[in-house]
């Protein structure tokens, strides 16, 4: 009786849930013309709906119990049923806490004149929330592909917002061709499987054996979600939606749009296909790497900030992919306890990576806000005049950096601690892949850090270049509480990570039966273990604690030291140079340029110098340098194949000869066809 007086209330607060993000959806769209009430209706409702979706999501995820209900559709094939488990719990609790941030924050964004149309974009908002709590909640495979489809469409209009540019009209189409690549491969998977199982229920797609039909299911799927996830080689929209999206789109595709891909994965490969084969195991921690080093790799030599935050999106999608990849192999191996410690990493970072990258995104979105332009190199000095934005984009670049003691630092270290315990573990072979995905994942690592340094100490530090630097306004106070959720949110999963790993003890123990939680911590929740013999220990309090302590002396020295001495202030040696300007200071391209010169056989740089002379060749009146990088995925894969594409494509147009008898005839001809394929068949 309890039990079911339990779900009854989960149900009705998922339905307040649904409810809530439609009437934000209906409401701004009512309100076109009255932007001050749209921008109200949408960042309030968001807001409420948020807040459910997260409480209803932890109670789901703590008790680890599985609610299902359906609603009649009276359409045949089509089943509107919904299961909320402990493994959709985690997402829908990471896009709860993104809503509630981006609601707060797109009230001060969207200010301004009836141009801005707030009306527009909150109904495409929340319209996306909505779909994304559909996807992650659906059990029926036509109701998913129903609701991923109006997912990627909600999501293609914000990315058209500003569609007067061009740029922004070739990023939407780009993402919509791509999109609608990743979902013919999905209802050609789920198609499939129907045809193996009689069903489109989540529930009856269970072990599929035959090795010939596991390896077409686990491509389709693989590149079906792929695509919405962003691995390399299938990332390139990424790179070109985030910078033209309103920056509070950019944060809620990158904190949970491509983790809707991730979800679909793990769905399919823990319970659709059972205990995978090793290649597709091993499949999966390549692409991983593959993403995570190509994605830091090209993150580090951008100049627009929120090219690079898409391109770092790549890059943690493939940490996360790292160690869902290590657990399908220990999985595959019998491995259970290594299996969970691997996805223990891969879910933490799931949630770590969409807390702090919505932080990177509505920090830029301030950014961009208060200066008017992307490019790094047009920024500099704006730690003084917008010191909340670029305290809290510290806070971002920390995490995201992998340090302690903030969230990152968590996921990433168990990441390593199950790869280095895969070496111990294993036989033959198969043990030295470990060692090699733990010294390209600390390289991406070391890169990351490098390239967040770059970011911020290029766009917040030394002097303004440009005078939109000089003239920057901080925000308004909405999108600083925004920004404040997530930030909150990576210093607490940081600090309090020990007492919140139980947590995940229900997912793994539905797709594992394994919890692992109570080998993962030590010493009354102080200390973080890997929860293997050989593995290691650490303690991110007392990091913290180090931290604060350090902090404080050296401050109680200097106060101190400055006490008993005289004090002399005097101008900065600026190397015999009349004054430093901004022309002296470091650029975003000079930052990375030894970088690049170390990758060149990637990057493929070229670059041009174009002097002026007056009198000498010697006292140049003007130096111009261009510098360019290769896009090598677009330039040697996707080019070429779209040439091809439209070159067969061009010579179907001597069919089109302009005569109904001809097409007529077609048709004719293709009836026949089919009513000789239908008869022998």
């Amino acid at each position: 009786m309890i039990d079911g007086l339990v779900s009854e209330v989960m149900i009705d607060s998922w339905m307040a849930v649904w409810f809530a993000y439609a009437a934000a959806a209906i409401g701004s769209l009512l309100c076109l013309r009255n932007a001050n009430g749209a921008r109200l209706i949408s960042s309030a409702l968001g807001v409420v709906a948020g807040l459910l979706q997260v409480w209803s999501s932890a109670t789901v995820l703590l008790d680890g119990n599985t609610i299902s209900w359906s609603t009649p559709s009276y359409v045949p094939l089509l089943e509107i049923s919904f299961r909320l488990d402990p493994l959709a719990a985690v997402f829908l609790l990471a896009l709860g806490v993104v809503g509630v941030a981006v609601s707060l924050y797109s009230f001060g964004y969207l200010a301004g004149s009836q141009d801005s149309r707030p009306g527009v974009i909150g109904f495409f908002l929340n319209l996306e929330m909505l779909s994304l709590s559909l996807v992650f909640t659906a059990s029926n495979a036509v109701f998913f592909l129903i609701a991923w489809e109006v997912m990627a469409l909600a999501a293609y209009s914000l990315v058209s917002f500003e569609h007067r540019k061009e740029e922004t009209r070739d990023a939407g189409l780009l993402f919509f061709v791509m999109s609608h690549v990743g979902t013919g491969c999905l209802i050609l998977g789920f198609l499939v499987l129907h045809t193996l199982t009689g069903s489109f229920k989540f529930s009856s797609f269970h072990g599929i054996s035959q090795p010939l039909q596991y390896a077409t299911l686990f491509v389709l799927f693989l590149v079906g979600f792929g695509v919405k996830a962003g691995i390399v080689p299938l990332h390139i929209w990424l790179p070109a939606a985030h910078p033209v999206a309103p920056s509070n789109v950019s944060a809620l595709m990158s904190g949970i749009v491509v983790k809707t891909g991730i979800y679909g994965l793990m769905r399919v490969c823990f319970e659709f296909l059972g205990t995978p084969p090793l290649w597709a195991a091993m499949l999966v921690l390549a692409v991983g790497i593959c993403s995570g080093l190509l994605g830091v790799l090209y993150a580090l030599i951008e100049t627009d900030l929120k090219r690079l935050l898409a391109y770092s999106t790549i890059e943690n999608v493939g940490i996360i992919f790292i160690g869902f990849g290590a657990s399908l192999i220990f999985n595959s191996l019998s491995r259970p306890t290594l299996a969970a410690l691997a996805l223990v990493a891969a879910l933490a970072h799931i949630v770590n990576h969409a807390l702090f990258k919505t932080l990177l995104f509505l920090a830029a979105g301030s950014v961009l806000h208060g200066t008017g332009t992307r490019a790094m190199e047009r920024m500099g000095g704006l730690l003084r005049v917008m010191p909340a934005t670029a305290a809290l984009f510290l806070v971002g670049s920390i995490a995201i950096s992998g340090l302690p003691p903030l969230n990152g630092f968590v996921s990433e270290w168990f990441t390593y601690q199950a790869l280095l315990a895969g070496y111990g573990s294993t036989d033959s072979l198969i043990r030295l892949v470990f060692p090699v995905a733990g010294s390209l994942l600390a390289l991406t690592g070391a890169l990351a850090a490098a390239t967040f340094v770059k970011a911020f100490g290029i766009s917040f530090l030394a002097l303004p270049r440009s005078p939109e630097a000089e003239h920057a306004h901080e925000s308004h106070w909405t999108m600083l509480a925004g920004m404040g959720v997530p930030a909150v949110g990576c210093l607490v999963l940081g600090l309090c990570s020990t007492w919140l790993l139980p947590a995940l003890d229900t997912v793994t123990q539905q797709l594992l039966s394994v919890r692992p939680s109570s080998s993962l911590t030590a010493f009354g929740g102080l200390v973080l273990s890997s929860g293997t013999v050989r593995g290691g220990t650490i303690s991110i309090s007392v990091i913290a604690g180090l931290l604060i302590f350090l902090s404080a002396a050296a401050v109680l020295l200097t106060r101190k030291g400055l006490r008993s001495s005289v004090c002399r202030s005097g101008p900065t040696w600026d190397c015999g140079l009349p004054g430093l300007t901004a022309e002296n200071e470091y650029t975003a391209t000079a930052f990375s340029k030894p970088l690049r010169m170390i990758f060149a056989a990637l990057y493929q740089p070229k670059r041009e110098i174009q002097a002026e002379f007056d009198v000498s060749p010697y006292y140049p009146k003007s130096i111009v340098f261009e510098s360019e990088v290769e896009q090598t995925f677009e330039s040697r894969i996707y080019v070429p194949f779209k040439d091809k594409i439209l070159e067969r494509a061009g010579r179907l147009r001597a069919i089109q000869a302009g005569s109904i008898h001809a097409y007529l005839a077609y048709i004719f001809i293709t009836l026949v066809i089919l009513l000789l394929f239908a008869v022998r068949s």
